[in-house]
């Protein structure tokens, strides 16, 4: 079984280099790219403040996280729960820098982008190029429901994210023969995991909208020499 880690974040800002924190994480386990049921979710006291505009952004002020933990304390949880395992993000960047910000206050070591780091984003520039790549964008682009998705929510992006990360490795991959449920444990702990559902269902795409099919025609018209072009 191949594991990895799907995660996101909530914010207080920008730039971890100015000052900002993390105030949310949200990470859910893949198994063959198809979530198991376990996942990790944690507010965060930033121990600062949370401008108007990144509230306008998540929904959370100052006073919702007053009394939950300090990155410090949860550092630990998180790193047990990531383990050594890849980590699949949307605009990965933005994610790994404000993680491994953290990680440096608490004295921890950081996550090694290079090696870990699967990018959602290049992904969907690479697959799609000249399209647009935000969440939202390929939710409506695979027919993925958006209807609780208000704002910003770790928890909910991931699950969105998870179904955006297998349309754009081709639909279900792996474990094409196994239907149904299996159970899987950790191997140390004994720990017992959610079923696995490996039964999905194809989702309809979408038709682009005219936004879409304007930007993939400006991109066309960049190329030189375009093989679809030549004659057989």
């Amino acid at each position: 079984m191949t594991r990895s880690i799907l995660f996101d974040t909530e914010t207080t800002g920008l730039d971890p280099d100015l000052g900002d924190r993390v105030i949310e994480i949200a990470a859910l386990e893949l198994e063959n790219d198809l979530r198991t049921g376990r996942n990790f979710h944690v507010l965060i006291d930033p121990e600062r403040d949370i401008p108007a505009e990144a509230t306008r952004v998540h929904g959370f002020k100052r006073e919702d996280l007053l009394g939950k933990p300090k990155f410090a304390e949860i550092a630990d949880q998180f790193l047990e729960f990531i383990g050594d395992d890849k980590m699949i993000a949307h605009n990965a960047p933005f994610d790994f820098k404000f993680i491994n910000a953290e990680l440096k206050l608490c004295g921890r070591s950081p996550l090694d982008y290079k090696s870990r780091a699967i990018d959602t984003v290049i992904m969907a520039r690479k697959k799609y190029p000249g399209m647009p790549a935000s969440l939202d964008a390929l939710c409506r682009r695979f027919g993925i429901d958006l209807s609780e998705r208000g704002t910003h929510n770790a928890l909910l992006d991931c699950r969105l994210l998870s179904d955006v990360y297998v349309e754009l490795i081709g639909g279900r991959q792996r474990g094409l023969g196994l239907a149904g449920l299996e159970t899987r444990t950790t191997g140390s702990t004994g720990q017992k995991r959610t079923p696995v559902n490996y039964d999905r269902t194809p989702r309809p795409m979408a038709e682009p909208d005219q936004e879409s099919l304007a930007r993939h025609a400006a991109f066309l018209a960049t190329i030189t020499d375009p093989l679809w072009l030549k004659e057989g």
